[in-house]
């Protein structure tokens, strides 16, 4: 470590020749440059005295690196970078399904404030704070803690976009950075808008797209955003410094949703032209896949290799990256209605993932949120328990820690207006979700 440190040290106080050069170039009299010369060749040649004068303080600083991590040590702190690589990859699976407890009614908290549908929510990194957006183009931020309104981003009338700061359409999505510092939301008039979370302080608005921008994500660790529309096309921002920095296209349907984790890759679902995709951005290339008999209408990944969807046939599937069928799929997975013999699925609206876990979440109309068990390997989905809920389920976020779901609610479809419920809330729901011991992690 010390004899690291002194070359360190060496590089760093002597310049390379063309330095030296450019320095001599530059100043005033020959006499300067060589007292610099000078000095510098006896710092260099000091340090490098010292350290070999000393070779018992050498040897000392060498025992005492030994001396800082044990075999034993050293071994947990390579399973535990391991494990942290296999989690990153999407091989680690944490088994906690069999340890949650189903919330009791009263322990579920309803906030209210939307005076429209709730259409999408987010969940702060810290967890202590929610965003939610509604039909009514207003943006709230909530406290989990206390469930009271921090503050309203309140939406504006149509044709009043040149001097309203904030949505004056429907905001369908968004998506808050993993460092917390930006938040970012789309509506139905084709424009992105740029939030600081913190204060809610409008920043910037992207333009680009030429229809309502459906689907936002961060890539984890980074300020890259990426945005769907219903244009059919995938754009990828750099926030920092508010740029647009390349358009994907691929769907032959207006995309329904969107998400993204560490890699430099999203997932898309493209509604009605029945297909998922996977964009890796770097390799400029797209995985396309089959398996929904209706439209794809939600999309949220578990891990860097696996996903769920959710369709207007009822469905719920869970895929791999290496196929291209779902690997497990439910069929009417929230139940049908209608009169026998013309029954109808209901449609799944949202789901969500806690990531690398083996619990996933689904919402429709059918008056109850249903969580799911991921089997091993992500095969086979069983049903946990439900959360009865009346109305349309049109977002469902976990908090990273896996403490609590939220999900956003409405008399209406996020996306249009086909039924209404009028017994339906307007507003999210926060589920705490217990668990009774301590969970697993196995390798896949």
């Amino acid at each position: 470590m010390s004899s690291f440190f002194i070359k360190k040290k060496v590089i760093s106080a002597a310049p390379n020749k063309g330095d030296l050069k450019r320095k001599s170039n530059a100043d005033d009299g020959k006499g300067r440059s060589k007292k610099f010369s000078k000095r510098m060749d006896e710092e260099i040649s000091s340090d490098s005295e010292n350290e070999s004068a000393d070779p018992n303080r050498k040897q000392q600083e060498n025992e005492d690196d030994e001396i800082e991590e044990t075999p034993q040590e050293k071994k947990l702190r390579l399973a535990k970078l391991y494990l942290e690589q296999l989690r990153e990859e999407g091989k680690l699976q944490r088994l906690i399904a069999k340890e949650l407890i189903a919330p009791e009614p009263a322990e579920i908290r309803l906030m209210r404030g939307h005076k429209l549908p709730v259409t999408c929510l987010v969940i702060t990194p810290d967890e202590k704070y929610i965003f939610s957006a509604s039909k009514d183009c207003s943006i709230i931020k909530w406290e989990v803690e206390s469930g009271k309104k921090v503050q309203k981003i309140a939406g504006g009338r149509k044709g009043t976009e040149a001097r309203h700061v904030g949505h004056t359409t429907h905001v369908l999505c968004m998506a808050i950075s993993s460092d917390g510092k930006y938040l970012a939301s789309g509506d139905m008039n084709k424009l992105i808008m740029i939030w600081d979370p913190t204060t809610c302080k409008h920043l910037y608005k992207l333009k680009g797209h030429r229809d309502a921008v459906s689907g936002l994500a961060f890539r984890r660790g980074t300020h890259t955003l990426y945005s769907a529309s219903h244009d059919r096309s995938i754009k990828v921002w750099s926030v920092d410094e508010n740029a647009y920095v390349e358009t994907l296209f691929g769907h032959q349907d207006m995309i329904t949703g969107l998400d993204c984790l560490s890699r430099e890759r999203c997932v898309t679902a493209g509604g009605r032209d029945r297909t998922v995709r996977v964009w890796k951005i770097a390799e400029e290339s797209q995985l396309v896949f089959h398996g929904h008999e209706g439209s794809i209408d939600c999309i949220q990944l578990i891990n860097e290799e696996h996903m769920v969807t959710g369709g207007d046939d009822g469905s719920i599937s869970v895929w791999t990256v290496n196929k291209k069928k779902p690997v497990s799929t439910v069929k009417q997975a929230h139940g049908s209605h209608g009169n026998t013999g013309l029954e109808q699925p209901y449609w799944v609206s949202s789901v969500a993932a806690l990531h690398n876990s083996d619990i996933v979440a689904s919402g429709s109309h059918n008056s109850a949120v249903q969580l799911w068990k991921c089997g091993q390997g992500f095969r086979g989905l069983e049903p946990l328990f439900s959360v009865p809920m009346t109305g349309f389920v049109n977002s469902l976020k976990f908090s990273n820690s896996g403490k609590f779901l939220v999900a956003g609610v409405g008399q209406e479809h996020r996306l249009g207006r086909w039924w209404r419920i009028k017994e339906a809330r307007n507003g999210i729901y926060i589920i705490p979700l217990k668990r009774q011991a301590q969970e697993q992690e196995v390798v896949q």
